[in-house]
């Protein structure tokens, strides 16, 4: 089956000619601009989710009504961030089915069904969304393939394995570089990679990373299983990350960093973060443990959740990298373990390292940058405006970094509780921790809105419990515990770049594992895990209205106009890893007719 998909996907390669780059290029560079649009993931290239659409706003938005539901049929954790494209809607589905709808009705246009290549899926089968460029929208999976699809019809133009040959050779990674649908054989050889974020497009480039390379277990479905399955031990010791850059007309892989350095992965062995936080770590024994532990960079983890940021003038794309691997057996991997938990640049045309800054050297904790960073400007220490980024943590701070050089800038007011159990080590009895690993501010995107100038961060109180236990072999276990029956809840923090402050929180029952969507209508959107969908006063906090969805509301919402009228969108179907309300629903917001 899988070399008759190949096969195919070569027909249709030589037969789909790409759409004209350059108007594209030019609608992808404005997308920010573009109300009536969602062109990217982020709404523009900064990531900032901020729309100039104003027809909805704090005077009507209580009369917001549904305008349309679609189900998927397909009930399972769905993350997807819909894009818009003149009045057609495109989505992705867990296991990777994608939908195009129309916007305005909600009426379905084509669906392309995935059939999954592997049955095993390491990190659950849900799927953050799709990149859109030169009439093609591209797509990583579950089931470890990179995918694209004509925009027009649904068909598949490529479907080419996410593999990599795991040896730290370039001239291996050589051997696979130039996709031959007709030779699987050096595919065959290499190491499959899964994803979930959505894949980000600039100058005839496609953007894509891979994740779960930190889970120890290979899980049938993660999604079907508690997450304290991810913190621990199991039959691998963890993968490699990797950003790469495709071609967009061939799919040609052009070039691929790597989340774990080769040479260096040990770091300066670092007592405090950047920030001056004590880390509770051995260094002496680190240090004389090292030679014996030099290629644990191979199984490092670093994972990319989240779709990239671009400055085009600098020439630089920014990401946010996860925890090193293996978590629960550190001893495994002495030193800072670069370049995970950290901030990245990577020059856009070779892939080359411009700069990092690791937020948690030697990261035991699973404090992951997670969440894509937003490009804003805000002063620096002698009040001077300066190109910066704003990154959202797992481990409770909003992090303001100088985007030319990776220079700290500052970091906010900590925006869910932090207790003294942080950067502490695993206990036999059990430490209670929070933020845990799956606290603070995960995947979901935070918002910018130039109108208030606060950036808008969703997240979660969720401690972790961290135990030390011994193994079979007496060795030291670092375990973690992810609790659904403590007390927990969600917060959307408005929190001020300029000095760090936070203007306001608004909190919600459970952990806010969503997105949130700035207007120029003075709202913030945001998703709720106990179903709700809400819209709130962006310089209040305030909730000005809500609707019940009947599922979590675990992904981000997007704004769109189509034929004059303003529609707000998300996707209602819960986190199974979670426990929060599953669903299929794709819901549409507007005002009623003649009311906008």
């Amino acid at each position: 089956m899988m070399m008759l998909r190949y096969m195919m996907a070569a027909g249709l390669l030589a037969a789909a000619a790409l759409a004209p780059a350059g108007a594209d290029d030019a609608r992808l560079a404005g997308a920010g601009e573009d109300a009536d649009n969602w062109l990217t993931y982020g709404h523009g290239w900064a990531n900032q989710r901020y729309s100039a659409l104003a027809g909805i706003d704090t005077g009507n938005v209580a009369r917001l009504r549904p305008a349309w539901i679609y189900q998927t049929g397909i009930v399972g954790t769905f993350p997807t961030n819909p894009l818009v494209v003149d009045g057609v809607m495109y989505l992705t589905t867990p296991y990777n089915h994608v939908v195009a709808l129309d916007a305005a009705s909600g009426e379905p246009r084509w669906r392309y069904r995935h059939e999954l290549a592997e049955e095993k899926l390491c990190c659950g089968a849900h799927n953050r969304g799709l990149a859109w460029g030169y009439g093609r929208l591209y797509m990583v999976t579950a089931d470890a393939r990179f995918i694209a699809l004509d925009a027009a019809s649904g068909a598949l133009v490529w479907d080419i394995p996410m593999v990599d040959p795991m040896s730290g050779e370039m001239a291996d990674l050589d051997a696979i570089r130039d996709y031959d649908p007709d030779d699987p054989a050096a595919f065959a050889r290499a190491t499959r990679f899964a994803g979930n974020m959505a894949p980000v497009v600039h100058d005839g480039k496609v953007f894509v990373g891979v994740s779960g390379t930190g889970y120890s277990a290979v899980l049938g479905d993660a999604e079907k299983q508690s997450a304290s399955v991810l913190g621990r031990p199991g039959v691998r010791r963890g993968l490699r990350a990797f950003l790469s850059a495709y071609d967009a007309d061939s799919g040609r892989l052009l070039w691929r960093w790597y989340a774990t350095a080769s040479s260096g992965w040990e770091g300066e062995f670092a007592a405090t973060t950047s920030f001056g936080d004590a880390l509770e770590r051995d260094l002496a024994a680190e240090r004389a443990a090292a030679p014996a532990h030099r290629d644990a960079w191979r199984r490092g983890g670093g994972s990319i959740y989240s779709s990239p940021s671009i400055d085009p003038e600098l020439g630089l794309v920014y990401f946010g990298t996860g925890n090193a691997s293996p978590t629960y057996a550190d001893q495994l991997r002495p030193g800072d373990n670069l370049y995970t938990s950290s901030i990245v640049a990577l020059d856009i045309d070779s892939g080359e390292l411009r700069w990092y800054h690791q937020l948690v050297p030697h990261d035991i904790w699973g404090y992951d940058a997670a969440s894509p960073p937003v490009l804003l400007e805000v002063p620096d220490e002698q009040g001077r405006l300066v190109p910066a980024l704003a990154a959202a943590s797992k481990s409770g701070w909003l992090y303001l970094l100088d985007r030319r050089d990776g220079r700290p800038l500052r970091r906010s007011e900590p925006f869910v509780p932090q207790n003294a159990g942080m950067f502490h080590r695993p206990t036999p009895e059990g430490l209670l921790i929070a933020p845990g690993a799956a606290g603070g501010a995960n995947w979901p995107p935070s918002a910018y809105s130039p109108q208030t100038g606060l950036v808008y961060v969703p997240a979660g109180h969720q401690p972790t419990r961290y135990t030390l236990e011994r193994n079979a072999d007496g060795e030291a276990v670092n375990v973690l515990s992810f609790l659904n029956d403590i007390d927990r809840w969600g917060l959307l923090s408005a929190i001020d770049p300029a000095d760090g402050h936070i203007a306001w929180q608004a909190r919600s029952p459970l952990p806010m594992i969503s997105g949130a969507l700035a207007t120029a209508g003075g709202l913030v959107f945001a998703g709720e895990s106990s179903g709700e969908f809400s819209a709130f006063d962006a310089a209040s906090g305030e909730r000005l209205w809500y609707f019940r969805t009947g599922a979590g509301v675990n992904a981000p919402p997007v704004t769109y106009r189509v034929d004059g009228r303003q529609y707000v969108v998300v996707a209602a179907g819960g986190h199974a890893l979670f426990d929060f309300p599953q669903g299929d629903a794709v819901v549409a917001f507007a005002l009623p007719e003649g009311d906008d």
